[in-house]
């Protein structure tokens, strides 16, 4: 969360002459439901069902960059699917960049952070990041460093 997978997944697309796909986008058009609301109505195991059933749709598209959020990784093979269908890439962000980022975030765009602030943001990122980085590390590129390092790595990156 907060790591630029939009913004870079669609500067890399445009870079390299592809197509780019948000993945919650795609949910929420398909299913014509905000994410927030599918977690609401029918709960995150649901929600982590239709997620991986949509990831397997646009996994099967060519040429294109895919953005996926934060917890797609973590859920079923969903790591594995992704690195068996292109190259996958880790935007790795130290949890002191991510609050910095996510503490200007409106908390209406991202409800699990609605009240967190300061150390208990920071304490909710490291958290966040201790569960899911064992996920994250098995993706087949991790490219680190602050929002301009990650942009110019991903141009000069060979696929």
């Amino acid at each position: 969360m907060g790591s630029g997978k939009t913004a870079m997944g669609r500067m890399l697309a445009n870079h390299l002459g592809l197509e780019f796909i948000d993945l919650d986008a795609y949910i929420e058009n398909k299913y014509k439901l905000t994410i927030a609301r599918i977690f609401e109505q029918k709960g995150e195991t649901e929600f982590r069902k239709m997620e991986r059933k949509c990831l397997h749709e646009v996994g099967d598209f060519e040429n294109m960059v895919i953005g996926t959020g934060g917890g797609t990784p973590c859920f079923f093979d969903n790591m594995g699917f992704m690195n068996r269908s292109g190259d996958t890439i880790y935007l790795k962000l130290t949890a002191e960049h991510l609050a910095a980022r996510l503490a200007t975030t409106k908390t209406g765009v991202r409800p699990i952070l609605q009240n967190k602030s300061g150390d208990e943001l920071l304490q909710f990122i490291k958290d966040g990041l201790k569960h899911r980085e064992p996920y994250y590390h098995q993706a087949k590129h991790i490219i680190e460093g602050n929002d301009k390092e990650i942009e110019n790595q991903l141009i000069q990156f060979n696929f």
